[in-house]
């Protein structure tokens, strides 16, 4: 059999105050109070704080979570930053709304003329450029006066349009959800390829694991966005497919990568996920109550390269894939026993034999507010106490375990991208440095959200580094 690894990771945050208002929560509530929007508008961030908040600079691998430091981060921007972190970028809106419609195969996207001009000025002199069909936002500049409104600032510069006149699945909103989607997976997957020298030929197959539904009246989420996202980043030998899996998509993705390559079936397949419109100021009223930025302002995007054995690559450890069963129960240490310890009990190894635990890394600044609370901490305490449990550790090394092996949240309410997924850029980096022995990705999810079950799921990944 051969082994799988995980070569390379990126990760892109686009922030996009301007679509915060499309969000679920934020088009609901200032539908029914209007007076809601110039508030919410005054507390969103411009891209210069947004690129100084030391959270999304841990998400571009700038910073490992465990610098991030004391809270509240919103109040200690860092003072020297980049853009472009070892593994991605923070995109600012205009040019994303600029690679909206270079990505547009279907007219969903128009900008204003002169706005259009101004965006593919921009995204000219971006180190992608090569690889993007400029011409297409010409094509997409004939106006913004008709349609779903996109905003900068409080300019309108362009449209979303509908795909038919009665299908609510290929309305202006949905299309848009799936094109932001789209746009920076694909964005991910480009960094991907660029800045690991990957031959984009080489990759045969795509998994797509976000949470967008593509489809329409007859099919609602008849899916694949993977291969759409293959074809926009030239993948011209590639196919795919989606996972859906609501949260926990990532880690099936990764299990399903893994066995692919594994059995001989693909030697490099790319996992993708692209961010969540609908999410965008989820949780913007704790802000607004508590006089904090809206911090729900960016869209996340990921890609990782799952390939045979390199030599050199973390091995995923297909013997030690943690699963959540339909018998487990749905109480949080009952999932926690069956993601994170019982894996490694089967392989006869303890959590101290794991260096870093990745669960559900939402940003706590964002669920605090809200009342959501700390729910990292939450999890890695429940783990702390099952491991004590288990004898690998004693009821006074939870703190311990917490502090050293857990680690503060920093991903956007995305909660894909969240669970875990936004680790493995950090995970790769470490384990190829010998930094890190084994790293273990977990992701839950919540099934009940769809009315079709009571239960929840989750999947676990273990990454080990080469013995050299």
């Amino acid at each position: 059999m051969t082994l799988p690894v995980v070569s390379a990771a990126a990760q892109v945050l686009a922030h996009v105050p301007g679509l915060v208002r499309h969000g679920s929560k934020p088009e609901r509530v200032i539908a029914a109070q209007p007076e809601i929007a110039s508030r919410l508008a005054g507390a969103l961030r411009s891209f210069e704080d947004a690129l100084a908040y030391s959270p999304n600079q841990a998400f571009l691998g700038s910073i490992h979570p465990r610098a991030l430091g004391e809270r509240p981060w919103f109040e200690r921007p860092i003072e020297t930053v980049s853009r472009f972190g070892p593994g991605g970028e923070i995109m600012p809106e205009e040019e994303f709304l600029g690679l909206l419609t270079a990505l547009d195969s279907s007219e969903i996207v128009t900008l204003d003329s002169s706005f259009g001009e101004r965006a593919a000025e921009m995204l000219a002199r971006h180190p992608l450029a090569k690889r993007l069909d400029l011409d297409l936002i010409e094509k997409a500049s004939s106006g913004a006066d008709q349609g779903l409104p996109l905003y900068l600032d409080d300019e309108r510069v362009g449209a979303a349009h509908a795909g038919h006149d009665v299908d609510e699945s290929l309305s202006a909103p949905i299309l848009l959800e799936n094109l932001c989607a789209k746009a920076t997976a694909t964005l991910a997957l480009l960094h991907l390829l660029e800045d690991n020298d990957v031959e984009p030929d080489s990759i045969d197959y795509v998994i797509g694991c976000g949470e967008e539904a593509i489809g329409d009246r007859y099919q609602r989420g008849g899916g694949n966005l993977a291969k759409a996202v293959a074809e926009s980043a030239g993948l011209t030998n590639a196919s795919g497919a989606d996972v859906k899996n609501f949260c926990a998509a990532g880690m099936p993705a990764l299990a399903m990568a893994a066995s692919l390559v594994a059995s001989g079936v693909f030697r490099r397949v790319a996992v993708v996920a692209g961010g969540s419109v609908p999410k965008l100021g989820m949780k913007f009223q704790g802000a607004l109550k508590h006089g904090i930025p809206v911090l729900e302002d960016v869209l996340g995007g990921t890609a990782a390269l799952v390939e045979a054995d390199d030599g050199e690559s973390p091995r995923i450890r297909l013997d030690g894939v943690g699963r959540h069963r339909v018998g487990d129960g749905g109480s949080m240490p009952k999932i926690m026993e069956a993601l994170a310890i019982e894996p490694l009990v089967r392989l006869g190894l303890s959590v101290n034999d794991v260096d870093d635990f990745a669960t559900e890394l939402h940003n706590p600044e964002v669920t605090e507010p809200q009342g959501s609370g700390n729910v990292p901490e939450r999890n890695y305490r429940t783990i702390a106490a099952l491991a004590a449990r288990a004898g690998h550790i004693t009821k006074d090394d939870v703190d311990e375990f917490v502090a050293r092996r857990g680690m503060p949240g920093f991903a956007p309410t995305q909660g894909h991208i969240a669970s875990a997924l936004c680790y493995l850029p950090h995970a790769v980096r470490r384990l190829k440095s010998e930094e890190a022995t084994r790293v273990m990705l977990l992701a839950k999810g919540s099934l009940f959200l769809g009315r079709m079950s009571q239960q929840s799921d989750g999947m676990s990944v273990l990454l080990e580094a080469q013995q050299r």
